[in-house]
């Protein structure tokens, strides 16, 4: 072998050696790489805002995937978790969904039901009252005929909130004088026994005003005979 084919089988082999230290240098990178990103997840990310004490649905929420350590340890990766819950305060386009966002939604006892009427907005629900909340339900009715005394009367005391929908505007009613002004209301959902129940249904359907009364904590209410129902005469 003649020096030209030593200089060659030299270059030749420096250029594998190079190739060989190039090909590890990029493993290297990928392994580092690898190494601070991690394996990828499933996480969910809200695609619209989501007002207080609402029902979550999975439509609401859009399946993105980022590095797992990424996550706090109180992410939700797996959608199913929201059947059946509420938000616990508002909600964020654009936030991902942790765990500590939701709770489960009050649960019926075996003697009660559900029933949701809407409540005026005007008259101070809005954004003060929330599920668990134990209110006083209040019913205004107009004399049914000449000197009859209108009343105001406590149908239901005590009653448990279970669910507080989205304020919702509402068309004026046929009989209503100024037809332009749109009312907004605000959908409550009562856990409530049958006759309770019935009275609410009741009131929304005759009654000139429903109103709710918020309670106090650890204060319900206890009405002596008489108590529930009000007449302007009476405080003569």
């Amino acid at each position: 072998m003649n020096s030209r084919q030593r200089r060659g089988v030299i270059l030749l082999l420096l250029s594998v050696l190079c190739a060989f230290a190039a090909f590890a240098g990029v493993l290297s990178v990928i392994s580092d790489v690898n190494s601070k990103v991690g394996p990828e997840v499933a996480a969910y990310r809200l695609k619209e805002d989501v007002a207080p004490y609402t029902a979550l649905q999975a439509n609401q929420f859009e399946k993105i995937t980022m590095p797992k350590r990424w996550l706090s340890d109180n992410a939700v990766t797996d959608l199913a978790v929201v059947s059946g819950k509420i938000a616990v305060t508002q909600l964020k386009k654009g936030s991902l969904l942790q765990d500590d966002m939701i709770v489960k939604r009050p649960a019926l006892a075996n003697d009660e039901q559900e029933i949701a009427i809407m409540i005026d907005a005007a008259t101070g629900v809005a954004g003060k009252i929330t599920p668990g909340d134990l209110v006083n339900i209040f019913a205004t009715f107009a004399g049914e005929n000449d000197g009859a005394r209108a009343q105001s009367r406590i149908i239901v005391s005590n009653a448990k909130v279970i669910d507080v929908g989205r304020l919702t505007a509402l068309e004026p009613d046929q009989g209503d004088r100024n037809r332009s002004a749109v009312r907004q209301a605000v959908p409550i959902t009562f856990a409530l026994k049958t006759k309770d129940a019935q009275r609410v249904a009741y009131a929304e359907s005759f009654a000139q005003h429903v109103r709710l009364a918020l309670l106090a904590d650890g204060s319900p209410t206890t009405l002596r005979p008489g108590e529930s129902t009000y007449t302007l005469e009476g405080d003569k």
